[in-house]
């Protein structure tokens, strides 16, 4: 089909739809927008706006000019990976697979899901999956929706839960889940299993680094950072709404917590300043059984390759020990 078509009586002519999946690139630097401007002329433009910019992880002002440079020397430590793309509901994922180390003793302990946060992607956290792997654990790790080497531009918190959700289907069970920052929310919300998820899945253990409690906080932050409005900022919150079918305030950590009710390694450092450590005192108090290891001078992403975090994640999955220096909201 020709990809023009003519419009019944008007003669204007538009562009035919592309077919599902079609790659659109976006170009290379975000849309420059006067947010306050907008939000006072059209709010509803304003908040639209500002949701769709929100949705593409590269043009996320966390992500470092080096990026790229970060990403080939990252990938590096995958290289020894099976490699698999996965079809999902949200898009095709690439997915990487550590077989354990035929060394370990003691047999295969089981099999952990390792997910990055938002702008980011599975090489990064190729520091906490190698040490899994040598302790003798089957480790998979995936790029969320429009992260790493999976499809896309866009993506939201849904089609990442979403995609945890089938990646677990296809490659678990799994005795745990490690994950950071948005994807440790993300991983709790497929946990939960709740609408529009198709269902839940279920995760021994979860370990949550640096992990947001309020969706609502990070949303916030967000717009502040553009300038948009309280009433730009609705529409913003109501395209998230419509695609979860939930309000915004059920976007939570702890709600997702008390719904899963499995043992929780929460890590922290208490100089973030992209999730502030007070994030991690609402998840550990507001569940038995969350166990809080909290640091100093890691900051957002330090904390993925510091040794006493890595020595914590593999002791809890492998033993269920609290870390040292750990404090825990008992049972």
């Amino acid at each position: 089909m020709s990809r023009m078509e003519r419009l019944p009586r008007t003669g204007v002519r538009r562009r035919a739809a592309l077919p599902a999946g079609t790659y659109i690139p976006l170009g290379t630097m975000a849309p420059r927008h006067d947010y306050g401007l907008l939000s006072r002329k059209a709010p509803a433009l304003a908040g639209d706006l500002a949701f769709r910019r929100f949705c593409v992880p590269r043009f996320s002002e966390y992500r470092t000019r080096d990026h790229p440079l970060l990403v080939a020397r990252a990938r590096h430590h995958l290289r020894d990976a099976k490699v698999t793309r996965l079809m999902t509901r949200v898009g095709e994922v690439a997915t990487y697979e550590l077989l354990p180390d035929p060394r370990t003793d003691g047999g295969l302990p089981g099999s952990i899901l390792v997910v990055h946060g938002w702008t980011s992607e599975a090489s990064f956290m190729s520091a906490l999956a190698e040490p899994l792997r040598r302790s003798g654990f089957r480790v998979v790790l995936a790029d969320c929706p429009a992260h790493g080497r999976s499809r896309g531009e866009r993506t939201n918190l849904v089609a990442c839960a979403q995609a945890m959700v089938q990646v677990t289907d296809e490659f678990g069970p799994f005795n745990g889940i490690v994950a950071h920052s948005m994807g440790a929310l993300a991983a709790l919300m497929a946990g939960a299993g709740e609408r529009p998820l198709t269902h839940p899945v279920v995760f021994d253990k979860y370990c949550l680094i640096a992990a947001p409690n309020k969706f609502s906080e990070v949303t916030n932050r967000f717009a502040d950072r553009l300038g948009v409005s309280v009433r730009a900022r609705r529409q913003f919150e109501r395209q998230l709404e419509r695609i979860s079918h939930m309000p915004m305030q059920a976007f939570c950590g702890e709600r997702f917590l008390a719904i899963v009710r499995r043992p929780a390694l929460v890590i922290h450092s208490k100089d973030d300043h992209e999730v502030p450590f007070h994030n991690a005192i609402e998840l550990t108090e507001s569940s038995n059984g969350v166990t809080l290891l909290a640091l100093e001078g890691l900051g957002h992403r330090r904390v993925l390759y510091a040794p006493p975090v890595v020595r914590a994640v593999v002791g809890f999955f492998r033993d269920g020990a609290a870390p040292p220096g750990s404090t825990n909201h008992a049972v």
